[in-house]
């Protein structure tokens, strides 16, 4: 194993780079998209009973059955690995952010409302700062889940340590083919973890010290 971690290590680091690049911008762009949803669907219990409908089906549906029906209109390649990581990381952050987004208590809002503040910035100043640590948790729960897929994402010839996985699996009982799998489920592991950690720095960070638990 030592032998070929050392024989391959920049391909293992470059692999690594690719996947938590793929991860992080994939993560950045659902956090986007499932604000902009949550806002626009919060108020509403119908659109938030909805939008708890889609999450929740959305979350059955087997990543590796979506890629491969992403492959036969976008091809193999990175689009439909951003595809899929995006569709699947706005699912938690979604349904956070909705309950995140309802549970404000509504006095405070009101009171926000009492100074002269427009409905925009208190959105922005007052219910999203409010919300934030639930839809953070939200985004914690979404970058574990969809580290795995990205591997997963692989299988469309995605980048990132699926490669390793896929190749070892393709090969298995082959010279070295067990070497990249446990190689391969390590680095998403290791990865996973190191994530989390900046998410959690990330929450301190971006977190109003009234509301810190």
């Amino acid at each position: 194993m030592l032998s070929y971690i050392s024989n391959r290590l920049g391909q293992i680091l470059f692999s690594s780079w690719q996947h938590v690049s793929l991860v992080v911008q994939c993560l950045a762009l659902a956090t986007l998209i499932a604000l902009v949803l949550a806002v626009l669907s919060y108020r509403l219990p119908a659109l938030r009973s909805l939008a708890d409908g889609v999450t929740a089906v959305g979350l059955t549906i087997p990543s590796f059955a979506l890629i491969g029906l992403l492959v036969a209109p976008f091809g193999f390649g990175v689009l439909p690995s951003v595809i899929a990581v995006t569709f699947f990381a706005v699912l938690p952050i979604l349904r956070n952010a909705i309950v995140g987004l309802a549970g404000v208590d509504r006095a405070t809002v009101e009171a926000a409302r009492g100074i002269g503040m427009g409905r925009t910035r208190t959105l922005l100043t007052v219910e999203l700062p409010l919300a934030w640590p639930v839809i953070l948790g939200g985004v914690r729960v979404s970058a574990q889940m969809v580290m795995g897929i990205a591997a997963v994402a692989a299988y469309a010839l995605g980048p990132g340590l699926g490669g390793l996985l896929f190749s070892g699996l393709a090969r298995l009982g082959g010279a070295n083919a067990l070497n990249a799998v446990v190689v391969g489920v390590v680095g998403v592991v290791v990865l996973a973890l190191v994530l989390d950690l900046l998410l959690v720095g990330l929450g301190r960070l971006t977190t109003p010290r009234g509301i810190r638990v």
